[in-house]
């Protein structure tokens, strides 16, 4: 088999078609016919791209034979080779055999390769054609049937019971029940919470739980863009509306028609474009940048924020009127720090997502490692145990257990006191200096024991201290009795 273009070579003079193998062999698969006969055997058995035929044939000429192959395989490329140049042959090659070139001899041969080259291509993009046409018209039906699909797994993966992970008492079950409830009234949602809480996880829950789950679900950053490209975002745009305008734009209210539109981080947006946006929200049409016309849309919005949009309102720095189109229900999402029961569950969750993307194996955390997690407060919430957790599983040795000396010392160093306030080591610091230095001392040693996996040797030469001396103040500080046992570096999830 080979992948060259097959051609077909008709000429009543043998050595006229030797010559011709000879030089198109290289850059085609070529097939020789000296009769009419011989030339439909090969057409019935052979798949041929291009035919290049003498024209003045015994028993037909190469017009009136092309003419036939026109019927019969109207894809191949016709061409007629002749030494004779009569204009109505010509005329007759174009108009009834549909020929693609006419060549006459004497030909050069780089240019005969060339135009068969040429000619292979055109078969090539009329077959391409082809498929596309039939593709269309199966599309529609096949297409709806796709994006059906799509869409019913999306609302699967978003699910309220699925797709929001979290423990048996967590305080996101109040949440969840809230926008089960929402949901499927068509009112405006306000989400509030601070960042990597989760706010569009549950905005697409909101959407999904509604009766437009079948509609596009649109994402927007407002606080990513400027006045002018937020709003031809949003709304749309007309060709030469601006500079860098070089055609009409379809904004994502448009785009969302019957769907939701989610507007992250609304707080930032200037008192300029909020005038926009609530006119937009009070007249339910919108009017593209440079257009003299208004197109109505049928849209939900959900809008989330990590500011108190009703403080930002008496501080004069957001309009009451939009706020209160934004807040027809206000929910607001709790920080992972309220959440310490869920952190091993999400953890678990968060590692097998990370080893399907990196392509690496491990059985999971050690126990400790899942007990300094909890402890620790997390003010970039989800998404920063979701960084912890990438790193961890990227430095940590394949198939096995992931333990609590990979992850960062901050988090190492997290005080295990749950009423715990605030992140910083030295914030909840309490009692005369003794006392404080003595909480500090206490971190730094259990935070060095847990890196060096409680090898008092290591520990005590980084420390700068004697073996008895570290273990002085391992039995002052009480560190010894939450050294983890022995099954507590099994896999936990």
């Amino acid at each position: 088999m080979t992948d060259l273009p097959t051609i077909l070579l008709i000429d009543d003079e043998i050595r006229s078609l030797e010559s011709l193998e000879r030089i198109l062999c290289d850059d085609f698969e070529v097939r020789t016919a000296a009769t009419i006969e011989d030339a439909n055997a090969i057409l019935e058995q052979d798949w041929i791209q291009v035919i290049l035929c003498d024209q003045r044939m015994p028993q037909q000429s190469g017009v009136e034979f092309l003419k036939s192959v026109r019927q019969r395989w109207p894809d191949i490329i016709r061409m007629i080779v002749s030494g004779y140049t009569d204009a109505h042959d010509i005329i007759d090659g174009i108009n009834e055999a549909g020929i693609f070139q006419y060549i006459t001899k004497p030909w050069h041969p780089e240019n005969l390769i060339l135009t068969l080259q040429n000619a292979c291509r055109l078969y090539g993009l009329q077959r391409e054609n082809e498929l596309l046409a039939i593709e269309l018209k199966m599309s529609p039906s096949g297409a709806r049937k796709v994006v059906a699909d799509r869409r019913e797994s999306l609302r699967k993966d978003y699910d309220f019971d699925d797709g929001i992970i979290r423990g048996k008492t967590s305080p996101m079950n109040d949440v969840c029940a809230t926008l089960r409830q929402v949901a499927p009234y068509d009112v405006p949602v306000l989400l509030c919470g601070s960042s990597g809480t989760g706010k569009e996880l549950a905005a697409r829950a909101l959407h999904y739980g509604s009766l437009r789950w079948n509609k596009p679900f649109v994402v927007e950053n407002c606080g990513a863009l400027p006045d002018q490209l937020l709003e031809s975002e949003l709304f749309g745009h007309k060709r030469g509306a601006f500079t860098g305008a070089v055609e009409d734009h379809v904004g994502l209210f448009e785009r969302a028609n019957g769907g939701s539109v989610f507007l992250d981080e609304i707080g930032e947006v200037s008192p300029a474009f909020q005038v926009k946006l609530l006119r937009v929200l009070q007249e339910g049409e919108i009017r593209p940048v440079g257009s003299a016309k208004t197109r109505k849309v049928d849209i939900r919005v959900i809008a989330a924020t990590n500011k108190d949009l009703e403080d930002e309102v008496k501080a004069g720095r957001f309009r009451a009127d939009l706020y209160y189109r934004l807040a027809g229900m206000v929910i607001r999402m709790p920080d992972l720090k309220d959440r310490r029961g869920d952190i091993p569950v999400l953890a678990r969750a968060l590692l097998s997502r990370a080893m399907d993307h990196l392509g690496k194996q491990v059985e999971g955390f050690s126990d400790e490692a899942l007990e300094c997690m909890q402890a620790y407060r997390w003010p970039g919430n989800v998404r920063e145990l979701q960084n912890e957790i990438q790193q961890m599983l990227v430095m940590g040795e394949e198939g096995a257990l992931l333990g609590a000396d990979l992850l960062s010392r901050h988090i190492l160093r997290a005080d295990h006191s749950l009423d715990q306030e605030e992140t910083d080591m030295l914030d909840d610091l309490e009692g005369t200096l003794k006392d404080r230095v003595a909480q500090v001392e206490s971190r730094i040693i259990r935070e060095t024991l847990i890196r060096n996996r409680w090898n008092k040797s290591k520990a005590a030469r980084e420390l700068g201290l004697s073996r008895v001396g570290l273990r002085s103040k391992l039995e002052r500080y009480e560190l010894e009795k939450i050294k983890p046992l022995p099954s507590a570096r099994r896999a936990t999830g």
